[in-house]
Formats: C-alpha cells, structure tokens, sequence
C-alpha cells in the first residue's frame, strides 16, 4: 500500500510539474474562467438578474465554479489520451510502478489544480461584488463539494480519454457532453425561468444542477432543498460507474 500511495504521488508531480514548464497553460486555465464570470456579470448580468448585476454576481458565481471545474475535468481526457499517444503509458508499464498510480495520479492533480482556481475565481468574483453570506465554514464545504463533483467528473474525462486515445478526439468527445449538461443548468439562470417543460425538467434533475444549488446555498444561503442529498447520490453515481470503466480501459490498453 505504501509503495502504491508513493507511485501515486510521483505521478501527481509529474503532471503538476507539466504545468510548470508551461506556463501559458497555467495562465489559459484560469483566463477562460474569469471571463466566463466577468461577461456574464457585466455584459449579460443587468438582462439575467433582475436585480442588475450586483445581485446576479451572488447568484452567478457559485455555478461558475461548479463550471469550472467541470470544464477542468476535461483534462484529464486529454491528458491521458497524449501520454497514450506518444507512448507515455508504454514506458510507465515496462517500470516497476502500480498501475493505477497513473489514472490516480492525474485525476487527483486536476483536482489540486481545480482548488487553485477556485480561489482565484472566488478571488476575482470578490473584487467584482461577490460575498459569502452563510459562514466561511459553510464556504469550505462548497470548495470540497465542488473538487469531489470535479474529481468524479475526471473519471468520466478518463474513461473518454482512455477510449478513443487521441488528443483532438478526445477535446471534442468532451466538449459534445460537457456543453448541454453545463448551459441547461442552474449555473447561468435558475430552471424554473426556462419557458420550456422539457428543457425545466431535464435541467432541474441535471447533476449540475444539484451541485450547483447546493453549492450556492453553502456560499449565500439560498434554499438547499433536497440538492445537497442528490449531490451526493450523483457523485457517488459516477465514480461506481466511471471509475471501473476507466479502470477497465487502462487494463486493456497496456494488457
């Protein structure tokens, strides 16, 4: 267990130390979240908020980072499909390392990755009017409930990855599935706004959805309902289902 828990951690630098020799993937990571949120407060916040943008900011950005980590766990799709492309996954199996140190180790340094940016988002969105209205404890539990949503969701980037094992194809595969789940949500609007029945149904009962509103009930003290229970049940959802499949795919790729 030891020798796998430090597999697992020199994996974790490896990818960590990739964003340090490339610092412009470093700095496009956290652009396009901070012009998600200074866009949609700014440009599109006095039409969406009823109350003009100071309000929307409160709504706006608990879902903003709910999206970002989503569109983050994205990377590690990616991620995978490059090291299976150029061979990297070849040359870790011929080493006397755990297998699974190579899915864990990427999907848990996304997930560190993910916890700086929402800082900064959280950073950005305070210098724009965003405040934490329930308690910095109850903010703590939303950045934990955020990375644990993002963590599973890096399972489901793994297992896209892992299958069609190129790097373009693995950018677009996850784009097709991230999109409608991300916009037909509670992050930009609440559901009960869209005029559609079939489109209010199919956001509200979106995972998104759920972590979402919970996550801005932890931050501002809205109404939690029964999200932070679905929250849950969808997180655990999709690592029983993801994490074997990922699993699976790795095990035949260097089988």
């Amino acid at each position: 267990m030891m020798h796998t828990i430090s597999d697992i951690w020199v994996m974790v630098k490896r990818n960590l130390l990739r964003y340090q020799r490339l610092p412009r993937l470093v700095v496009f990571s956290f652009i396009q979240p901070v012009m998600f949120v200074l866009l949609f407060a700014y440009v599109f916040g006095g039409a969406i908020g009823s109350e003009g943008s100071g309000a929307y900011i409160q709504f706006l950005l608990p879902g903003i980072l709910v999206q970002t980590v989503l569109f983050g766990s994205m990377q590690t799709g990616v991620g995978l499909a490059d090291d299976v492309m150029h061979g990297m996954v070849d040359r870790f199996r011929s080493l006397p390392m755990a297998r699974s140190a190579v899915l864990a180790g990427r999907t848990i340094s996304e997930t560190i990755r993910n916890f700086f940016v929402i800082v900064i988002m959280t950073l950005v969105g305070y210098i724009i009017g965003f405040r934490i209205e329930h308690g910095f404890g109850n903010y703590i539990l939303a950045v934990i409930l955020t990375l644990l949503f993002g963590f599973a969701f890096s399972w489901v980037s793994a297992t896209i990855g892992l299958a069609v094992k190129d790097v373009e194809t693995a950018q677009s595969a996850g784009f097709v599935w991230v999109f409608p789940l991300a916009f037909a949500s509670s992050i930009f609007v609440p559901t009960a706004s869209l005029t559609s029945s079939w489109l209010r149904a199919f956001a509200s009962h979106n995972p998104i959805s759920y972590i979402a509103n919970t996550v801005r009930a932890l931050c501002v003290g809205t109404p939690v309902g029964n999200n932070a229970w679905w929250s849950l049940v969808w997180i655990a959802g999709l690592l029983a289902v993801f994490m074997p499949l990922a699993i699976n795919r790795y095990r035949k790729i260097t089988s």
